[in-house]
């Protein structure tokens, strides 16, 4: 196939940044779309060139696709990278670019569609001998029903939205009284974030732990893993700090669940770079959860641990060249994302403008970031400050790594994260690597007390707004 030449990056903020070096590394030029919001955004002035969608929010502008390829038409643009998120996973906006000569880098439409449903993916790899919970994925979605296989699960259960992700639309349900409420509030919740109320049941796994692993494919039918992560730690069903390899990991268990990945993404036949995941119980018994059939979010780990680029090699799939054959890992590498939040207030977003924004530099240390000092957080899009990436050459090493980059970045504005992440990092269960997705949840009382005082946040802050001046006495190299 003929080279890619100009990658339009149909996204936003860290992500949109993190392919435009790729790109730029490969000698590809780069277009960037952007909403009224973000026109003086890093990612823009980034970019070789950039294209106004208009409008405020992501419906009027990173999810109207239609504007989104009348920018790929009018810039030249052969390919769209989707990022995460927004239109990575529309089935619709891939196959729109395919027939308009547009390479869509990513998956066939076709793989989209068949990952996309949950009840659908669920039968599909099953078909292949990939273990799924036990659960209903039915067609009928009356009540009566629900209670009859609930009964026949046996409590608790997770009540999931077919068509979502994200968290939403999911219910735990400890017993029949719970069931009615509990599924009609899932209903709602799916039918407003993904406009699709079906709902499906599945058994939920007591203190349970998420591990997924990487998958690529090739234009040639050559499908691998590369290594697994482990995401456990979440609030809300959000993922807050990744890390590979998984902690607690025996090699038995990841060859059985790296063949049972590979197995999942040939089942679609699949192309490109994918996300397998599964819930792994107490007694090692694990079950497919869904197929992400894009780029993940967390995948700095596994390049930390591996010296890949995964949006390298998505550019090289999607031009046709075979895949490389499987890197081993070295070292551990730990991800964390700092977000503009308040976990006192159930992370409620903080909104207003980033004073000032300081990350320590170490050779150890991976920064991914789409805003800067002076950078605004508005209400219309992800909270998302930076994600920071550290890599030891043991996970005990790694640790002490994330504990001291987080204990010397800086953010001056809105509320942050930081505070709860340092806790996090520092739990002891978490160190000891027993880590589930309850563990946040479980320790409550210590991750959520009084944050640092904002009179010690200025004085922080007053110390690197002063580093112009040599004689002043808060002008020191670190904090």
């Amino acid at each position: 196939m003929n080279p890619i030449k100009k990658i339009l990056i149909a996204n936003r903020g860290e992500i949109a940044v993190r392919v435009i070096r790729t790109a730029k590394k490969m000698g590809i030029r780069t277009v960037a779309v952007f909403s009224d919001p973000d026109r003086e955004s890093l990612f823009v002035k980034m970019a070789d060139e950039s294209f106004a969608l208009g409008g405020t929010d992501a419906r009027s502008s990173y999810l109207n696709y239609e504007k989104v390829i009348q920018a790929c038409l009018e810039t030249g643009a052969d390919a769209v990278h989707p990022g995460y998120g927004f239109l990575s996973e529309n089935t619709e906006f891939a196959s729109q670019l395919e027939s308009k000569g547009i390479r869509f880098i990513g998956p066939k439409p076709e793989s989209i569609k068949q990952m996309g449903d949950k009840i659908g993916s669920r039968l599909l790899v099953a078909k292949f001998g990939v273990p799924v919970v036990p659960g209903y994925e039915g067609a009928s979605q009356a009540m009566e029903t629900f209670r009859t296989e609930a009964q026949k699960i046996g409590y608790p259960i997770m009540a999931k939205a077919s068509a979502g992700g994200g968290g939403k639309g999911m219910r735990r349900i400890n017993s029949m009284e719970e069931l009615e409420s509990n599924i009609l509030s899932a209903k709602r919740e799916a039918l407003s974030a993904f406009g699709d109320d079906r709902i499906l049941l599945e058994k939920y796994i007591i203190n349970p732990r998420h591990v997924e692993f990487q998958v690529f494919g090739d234009k040639h039918g050559n499908i691998i893993h590369i290594h697994e992560r482990d995401c456990s730690m979440q609030r809300r069903h959000q993922k807050v700090v990744e890390e590979s390899p998984a902690p607690r990991f025996s090699k038995d268990l990841k060859d059985k669940m790296a063949e049972a990945a590979i197995l999942a993404a040939k089942a679609v036949a699949y192309e490109g770079a994918g996300t397998v995941e599964f819930i792994l119980g107490e007694d090692g018994q694990f079950f497919f959860l869904e197929m992400n059939t894009r780029l993940q979010v967390e995948h700095p780990v596994t390049e930390k641990t591996t010296g890949l680029d995964l949006v390298e090699w998505q550019i090289r799939v999607c031009q046709g060249e075979t895949l490389p054959d499987l890197p081993e890992q070295k070292g551990h590498a730990i991800e964390v994302r700092i977000y503009a939040e308040d976990p006192k207030k159930n992370f409620l977003p903080s909104i207003g403008k980033i004073h000032y924004l300081y990350f320590p530099e170490r050779d150890y240390l991976r920064v991914d970031s789409g805003v800067v000092s002076g950078s605004e957080i508005s209400v219309y899009y992800d909270p998302m400050i930076a994600k920071l990436i550290v890599w030891g050459e043991t996970r005990d090493v790694a640790i002490e790594r994330m504990k001291e980059v987080l204990s010397k970045t800086i953010v001056f504005g809105p509320k942050t994260n930081l505070t709860f992440l340092q806790r996090l990092i520092s739990n002891e269960s978490f160190e000891q690597g027993k880590v589930s997705t309850h563990l946040i949840a479980d320790n409550e009382s210590t991750l959520f007390t009084e944050s640092v005082p904002e009179a010690y946040r200025m004085a922080l802050a007053s110390r690197f707004f002063s580093e112009k001046n040599p004689t002043d006495p808060w002008n020191v190299e670190e904090v």
